[in-house]
């Protein structure tokens, strides 16, 4: 190998490197707790999101994403459901230094599952004969960034377990 070579091979070895291996339903529940009597009442839903995410380091240089949606929909004071999936990731990440590593898996993982996650549960509570439930896109670098700051102020420091 000339010297060229060589440096090239080394700058690719440390270059960063992201890439995508699965995506995944980890977990699915629907319940309906007031049907079928709900069905017959006039509707007008209120809707609350819960979102969460989580990353776990697996072997190597993988990890895996999980990124939670929980919704509870509420006709009047009656909740007509609770949906929750979560959808998760195996990401391959290598040569990040740790506040990109920190970024790549609190917002840029998430903003890759969140598609998924939005049309799984949309897709869940139509079969549970409940009008589409599009949620509005998510900004995972402003959630990201209300984190930090919000850890930074409490003296914590982000890390994957």
């Amino acid at each position: 190998m000339t010297d060229q070579q060589n440096t090239a091979a080394s700058e690719e070895e440390t270059a960063p490197q992201f890439s995508l291996q699965r995506i995944y339903v980890r977990d699915l529940s629907f319940e309906a707790p007031k049907s079928p009597a709900i069905f017959r009442q006039q509707w007008d839903p209120a809707v609350a999101l819960d979102l969460n995410t989580r990353q776990k380091a697996l072997e190597g240089d993988f990890y895996e994403v999980v990124l939670t949606l929980s919704v509870t929909v509420k006709n009047g004071e009656e909740v007509a459901f609770i949906a929750e999936v979560q959808q998760a990731g195996i990401f391959l990440i290598k040569n990040l230094d740790a506040a990109s590593m920190s970024h790549t898996l609190g917002a840029f993982c998430p903003n890759i599952l969140f598609p998924y996650a939005r049309e799984t549960l949309d897709s869940l509570v139509t079969r549970g004969s409940f009008p589409a439930l599009m949620l509005a896109p998510v900004n995972f670098d402003a959630l990201y960034a209300q984190e930090l700051q919000r850890m930074q102020e409490a003296g914590e420091t982000p890390t994957v377990q």
